[in-house]
């Protein structure tokens, strides 16, 4: 078995037990909420609740971009393309915010076009991934924004940060 099989069994071991020591470091005073699965989480946290939770996990000092950048091309590959164009849009608002322009970013980052609606999978995962390096921080907030890449990314390691929310799903179960 490699290390990576023992890795998932050990978090998932530990999950299953209720292991959710790191779930007692949130700051907030709200009431926990119950998750049936990733996507009742995605439906019915709040921005500010997705924020935080991705704010601690999707960081590159956590994730490197060698292991990111793989899944991310997975993940967005595998989401529906009206969701591609939503998460595109996004990371373009955001970035646009801090003066960079959508055709300079499609000149720079080699992308086929900078209209969201016309953009294919690989164009996205260029700006996602010039985004997780460069603005993390916007990163993270696409992401709460549109949780729907997060459920289709499975590296081990994005599996354990992600298995806080997994945690919190778990949690009363």
């Amino acid at each position: 078995m490699t290390s990576s099989n023992e890795y998932k069994r050990q978090i998932m071991n530990d999950l299953a037990q209720g292991n959710t020591e790191s779930l007692n470091d949130t700051t907030s005073s709200e009431p926990i909420n119950e998750y049936d699965n990733f996507d009742d989480f995605a439906q019915r946290s709040s921005r500010e609740e997705r924020h935080q939770l991705f704010r601690r996990s999707l960081h590159p000092d956590r994730i490197p971009a060698s292991q990111m950048e793989p899944e991310l091309q997975k993940a967005i590959a595998q989401i529906k393309p009206n969701e591609r164009d939503d998460v595109a849009r996004e990371f373009f608002n955001h970035l646009k915010k801090r003066g960079l322009s959508d055709r300079d970013l499609e000149r720079q980052l080699g992308l086929s076009t900078h209209h969201p609606s016309r953009m294919n999978a690989d164009d996205v995962t260029k700006l996602a991934s010039f985004t997780y390096h460069n603005h993390p921080d916007i990163f993270q907030d696409v992401m709460a924004d549109q949780p729907v890449l997060i459920k289709f990314l499975s590296n081990p390691i994005v599996g354990a940060v992600m298995g806080v929310v997994a945690a919190k799903w778990l949690q009363r179960r």
